[in-house]
């Protein structure tokens, strides 16, 4: 299967290598902000980050008159990341230690939770507590807010928390804030969500100090890891068979496989059989270990002995006993094959991951980011990282044809989101200011931008220029206006001020063009390429043109249309019949006709257009003007018919 994306590094090991302290890169700038009462760190899976909060943790223990720090994280197996932890062996002053009977997420004890949690205010003995988002939703119930008061809160995929005034996470961060003395570390690898909620009210999410380490750094600095391929595969019928007639499956690497939602379209009801079938493409079954959970499948293919791993069961014995299994193993040959359906995404701690199979259109942007982590662990021995995305293609007799292009643009506008959160970072800055400050292999110099003038401007385009990108990628509007037919000028100046708007309500006129021009920018120039020519001059290649980079203007970036690559990688991956109905299902969205003149159309131009051309209709691509408008009259048509449809259905 040819990939979508491939993404190679360079391995420069700067993400791996260690301080004095023992702190990787990335923790150790999250250690310079130590002494932030509001601390958000946005950084891609396996940074580091659990380890951050250690550091962190630990100096406001030892220095800022913290007295305990509660860890609470996503679901019980990411409960492992923090598990006790010498750090004096790297050369930090403490250790993180963890007492068993505190560690919420431990399933060898399960009782009383909520009480133990309460009961860890009460006593001095020991200062850290490890829950779930859960546990601590529960708890908080029972608590005032000034129990918080000399404590550190540490939220672990803090995307997870909403703005919404019923999200009960979000509700205790802001009681934290306005009624304790409470230090809070965020921490998180996608600052948005999937269903456009913003984590943080405005007012509360400028309390925070940020500390952004983006995917191109912490990928390209590892030591071991070469290169990422994301590809997307499409199926007709059922995806279990896809599986079986395919060889996405390889056995030899390790792979995780998420099966689809119960309730979504690619799964078939029974998601119990749906593991059982997936089994039986891998193998034999040759023995269940009753003590991890753990089954011995003998390959198909060529005899060899499969250890898998099935989270997808519900019964909680068997669940806290696989789940127990995980948080303990050690070795690379103890599991080949993990098949989840909701866990084993973000947070999953298995470096040995080569594979994230992923099965169904993930709608969350945020999701597909925290799946692709799983596999993007840097681990010795392992050189390729690869996401496969297996979608059901949508058909012609299909009644819901919409329904799948728009999951097919939501995955592939995920896809051209990855590439550019992991391409290579850009320094766009005006004449005087590339004079004014040291040089930067990594600066484009482009005539016409406008400077940033204000700190707000400045501290948006460093930490937060990525998770607006997401935003803007993922609105109704952009993904409608990404068919190529709407004019880049529109997008550039109408649409994306519009977004930008909505995200930062509180900057002014000049600040938000200040925020669009790097935004589209940095949307452009991610994918193209830097060419050093023979005079010197600097090129840079942009939609298949060469321009000199000394010479760019703003002008000639809102006449490109930044999103117009997706339509190209779409169509390496879609055959010429499910892109037709793609760009129809799209131009259908725009259509501009009255009721009259699409009766008009019917009773003579289109019956003539199709006697002539054997019944064949018109299309919507025809480059004849009057044939594609009968087209339209067709499609407008086709959609009255399906409206009224559905009105007397409702009746």
């Amino acid at each position: 299967m040819e990939n979508i994306v491939n993404i190679n590094y360079e391995q420069t090991g700067e993400s791996s290598n260690t301080n004095a302290l023992g702190m990787r890169q990335m923790q150790a700038m999250v250690y310079e902000a130590r002494t932030q009462q509001y601390l958000l760190i946005k950084a891609p899976p396996a940074s580091g980050k659990s380890r951050a909060l250690m550091f962190v943790a630990l100096d406001k223990l030892a220095n800022q008159g913290i007295k305990r720090v509660i860890v609470a994280v996503p679901e019980k197996s990411i409960g492992r990341s923090f598990k006790e932890t010498n750090l004096r062996k790297f050369g930090f002053f403490a250790d993180w230690k963890v007492a068993p009977y505190f560690d919420l997420c431990d399933v060898d004890n399960e009782k009383d939770k909520s009480g133990r949690f309460k009961e860890f205010f009460q006593q001095k003995s020991t200062s850290i507590l490890i829950c779930t988002h859960a546990t601590l939703r529960f708890a908080m119930k029972e608590l005032m807010d000034d129990a918080l008061n000399d404590t550190l809160l540490a939220i672990d995929e803090f995307h997870h928390a909403s703005a919404d005034e019923t999200s009960g996470l979000g509700d205790i961060v802001r009681r934290a804030m306005t009624g304790s003395t409470a230090h809070i570390i965020a921490m998180t690898g996608s600052y948005f969500r999937g269903d456009g909620v913003p984590v943080l009210r405005p007012e509360d999410e400028e309390r925070f100090y940020r500390v952004t380490y983006n995917y191109y750094q912490q990928l390209n600095g590892y030591r071991y890891l070469k290169s990422l391929g994301i590809g997307y595969h499409f199926y007709q019928g059922s995806y279990l068979s896809a599986l079986a007639e395919t060889d996405l499956l390889d056995t030899n690497k390790k792979t995780i496989i998420h099966i689809p939602s119960v309730k979504s379209r690619a799964a078939t009801g029974d998601k119990y059989n749906e593991v059982q079938q997936i089994m039986s493409v891998i193998g034999d079954k040759v023995d269940t270990d009753y003590n991890t959970g753990v089954y011995t499948l003998k390959c198909r293919n060529d005899g060899r002995l499969i250890r898998v791993v099935d989270l997808v069961e519900d019964d909680l014995r068997d669940r806290n006993r696989v789940q127990g299994f995980l948080q303990r193993m050690k070795g690379k040959d103890a599991v080949d094959i993990i098949i989840a359906l909701g866990t084993a995404k973000e947070g999953f701690d298995w470096e040995w991951c080569e594979h994230c199979l992923t099965i169904g259109v993930r709608g969350s942007l945020t999701e597909v980011v925290q799946i692709i982590g799983r596999c993007t662990r840097d681990c010795e021995g392992k050189e390729h990282a690869q996401f496969t995305n297996l979608i059901a293609a949508p058909e012609a007799i299909q009644e819901k044809v919409e329904i799948a292009v728009n999951d097919i643009l939501k995955a592939i506008t995920a896809s051209l989101l990855m590439e550019q959160v992991m391409a290579p970072v850009w320094k766009f800055k005006t004449k005087e200011e590339a004079a004014a400050s040291k040089g930067d292999k990594r600066t484009l110099i482009i005539e016409g931008l406008k400077p940033l003038s204000t700190e707000k401007t400045k501290h948006i385009v460093a930490n937060d220029l990525d998770d607006l990108k997401a935003t803007i990628l993922q609105n109704d509007m952009i993904v409608k206006a990404m068919g190529g037919n709407t004019p880049p000028e529109v997008i550039n100046n109408v649409l994306i001020p519009k977004i930008i708007q909505e995200r930062h309500p509180d900057c002014n006129d000049d600040e938000l063009e200040e925020l669009r021009q790097h935004v589209v920018l940095d949307s452009v120039t991610k994918g193209g390429e830097v060419v050093i020519g023979s005079d010197g001059n600097r090129m840079l290649k942009i939609a298949n043109r060469f321009i000199n980079i000394d010479d760019l203007s703003i002008k000639l970036i809102d006449s490109i249309n930044p999103f117009q690559r997706a339509y190209e990688i779409m169509s390496k991956s879609v055959t010429a019949p499910v892109l037709r109905l793609i760009q129809e299902s799209i131009a259908e969205q725009r259509i501009q006709m009255t009721k009259e003149e699409a009766v008009a159309l019917f009773r003579r131009a289109i019956p003539e257009y199709m006697n002539k051309h054997n019944g064949h209709e018109p299309e919507m691509s025809d480059p004849d003007p009057q044939v594609s408008r009968m087209a339209e009259a067709i499609a407008f048509v086709r959609n009255a018919k399906i409206q009224a449809m559905r009105q007397s259905m409702n009746k």
